[in-house]
């Protein structure tokens, strides 16, 4: 049987942790921040995690067990 391949696209946004939870960068983060308030803006420069239902599916594609 052929080795399996890890998804690349999905590898270069996730990162494992050692529990095997998938830590993510969340969005709107990067520009247009003048409009926010500053709450908002500390809340996304800190780390999201996938929610388990989805990161069932993203651990198969990562090659992650």
């Amino acid at each position: 049987m052929p080795k399996m391949k890890v998804h690349k696209g999905l590898s270069k946004r996730v990162k494992v942790t050692a529990n095997k939870k998938l830590k993510i960068k969340k969005a709107y983060g990067s520009h247009l921040m003048s409009g926010m308030s500053p709450k908002r803006r500390r809340k996304l420069g800190k780390p999201a995690f996938v929610s388990e239902a989805l990161a069932q599916n993203c651990r198969k594609a990562l090659c992650v067990e």
